[in-house]
Order: structure tokens, then C-alpha cells, then sequence
């Protein structure tokens, strides 16, 4: 037989961890039920870690003033001074506090959100894959990472290339020589853009492409090529596609597509 003082002590510790593994299983799944939530509702929430890790701290100051609660310490002084010592913590933890509530901000003005392709004024750019409490990570096209803190990614200067449409134009420039016909050049340009603006995946079938002839160049007359991919990394298939075709049809048809030149003249003067 256990003294009474044992049997007292096992009885509150298993009731501790009992709480605490409650707490722990119920944090999870409120942060599960969170994550579930903003994924299926996009729209209005964006599915982020940093609600799902807000949800688990929330879940685990609660049951941890029920476990002092009831292993008999007051949890009065202790909100009594955590209120006192808000202030030094909130100086404490200045950096910290900054990134969380520019992070809040960011998604809570719906201008950036997880799968948006942005680029910052540093001319760093990429994907979006998530929002923490603390940074914001950045996929690259390279699939390099970039790690941003909220409060510099909240006060910089964005380009984000899935607002206010996902789907972008893509202006290719091309130029021919001064002694082509304009119009025949149109006709045969337009023809390459159609037929890769229908076929390549990652175009916007229903654009019609379009060619507007813009300046007298220093080798021959430019113009740009304008069409539509679905998203952002799309375009470079597009343009790949597409020039390779255009020069293809070109040189069928004898177009010719000028080269710089540079003429030297020897203003030397006679000995």
C-alpha cells in the first residue's frame, strides 16, 4: 500500500498529463481544422502556416492556466503580470512582434497570399509558398529559396503578377529589314502567333495575338509581338516557342531579319 501523500501526487500528475495530452490533441486539431478551412475557403482566408500556428499557441496557453488552475497555483498574478510586463515584452520581443503583425496585415489585405508569383524591388522574385509568423518564403525560379521577414516584404515596393488576373501578356520584339512589306510581314507574323497562341500548352486559346509596328530602329524597322500566356512562368515556353517558329517561316519566305551594323570612317587627316 501508497502512503495517502503518494496516492495524491500520482492521482494530480496523472491529471496533468491527461491535460497536457488533451491540450497537445486538441491544439492539433483545431490547427488542422484552421489549415482545412483556408485551403478549401481560399478566396476569403489564404492557407497559411502562420493562423494554424497562432491557433496551437491560443490552444496551449489555455490548457496550460488549466493545468496550474488546477495543481493549485493561482493563474490571477500570473495574467496580473504578464499584463505588467507586457510592455518590456513587447520591447523585447520589438522584431518578432513587427514580422507577426505585418504578416497578419499582408494577408489580411489579400494583395499577396500562398501561389501568387511576385517580384520585389530588390528585383528578387517567385513564388509565394507560405506566410509565417516571423518571414514569408519565396520560391525562385532557379528552386532557390527566399526567406523575406514580414516587415520589410509589408513595407517594399511589389509587382505581383497574379493581380488583378492570373493570365498576363507577353510582348516579344522583333524586327525586319527597312525593304520588307510591311504588310506581308503582319500577315506572316500574325499567322505564327495564332497558331501558337491555339496549340502551346499554357497560352490563352481565346486571345488573338496582336502586332503593333512601333519605331524606325537603327537596322530596321521594330515592332512587338504581343500575346497571352495563363500565369507567369508560361511565357517563357511561349516565347521559345514562337521565335523558333517565327524564324522558320522568315526564312521561307525570305524575310530578313537585320543585324546591327556599325560603319567606321578614318577622319585622319594626310601627313
Amino acid at each position: 500500500p501508497l502512503d495517502a501523500s503518494v496516492i495524491l501526487i500520482l492521482d494530480v500528475l496523472s491529471v496533468v498529463i491527461i491535460l497536457f495530452t488533451a491540450t497537445l490533441v486538441v491544439g492539433r486539431i483545431a490547427a488542422g481544422f484552421v489549415t482545412n478551412y483556408t485551403q478549401r475557403n481560399n478566396g476569403l482566408v489564404p492557407a497559411t502556416s502562420l493562423f494554424s500556428n497562432i491557433t496551437k499557441v491560443i490552444v496551449f496557453i489555455i490548457g496550460g492556466l488549466i493545468i496550474l488552475q488546477f495543481i493549485g497555483i493561482s493563474i490571477t498574478p500570473i495574467l496580473t503580470a504578464l499584463g505588467v510586463g507586457g510592455l518590456a515584452v513587447a520591447l523585447a520581443l520589438q522584431d518578432t512582434l513587427s514580422n507577426l503583425f505585418s504578416g497578419l496585415n499582408i494577408i489580411a489585405s489579400k494583395q499577396i497570399k500562398p501561389g501568387d508569383f511576385i517580384k520585389l524591388d530588390n528585383q528578387e522574385e517567385g513564388l509565394v509558398t507560405d506566410i509565417t509568423w516571423r518571414y514569408t518564403t519565396i520560391k525562385a525560379m532557379p528552386n532557390n529559396r527566399i526567406i523575406v521577414p514580414n516587415f520589410k516584404l509589408a513595407s517594399a515596393i511589389i509587382t505581383n503578377y497574379n493581380l488583378p488576373e492570373q493570365d498576363l501578356s507577353v510582348s516579344i520584339p522583333v524586327s525586319v529589314s527597312y525593304n520588307s512589306n510591311l504588310d506581308f510581314i503582319e500577315k506572316v507574323t500574325l499567322e505564327v502567333a495564332t497558331q501558337i497562341q491555339q496549340t502551346i500548352e499554357g497560352a490563352v486559346k481565346e486571345y488573338t495575338p496582336i502586332v503593333r509596328f512601333n519605331e524606325f530602329g537603327d537596322s530596321g524597322i521594330n515592332f512587338n509581338v504581343i500575346l497571352r500566356a495563363n500565369d507567369f512562368s508560361a511565357q517563357y515556353q511561349i516565347k521559345h516557342c514562337f521565335i523558333k517558329r517565327l524564324h522558320e517561316e522568315y526564312s521561307k519566305n525570305n524575310i530578313e531579319i537585320p543585324y546591327q551594323t556599325i560603319t567606321v570612317i578614318n577622319n585622319q587627316l594626310p601627313k
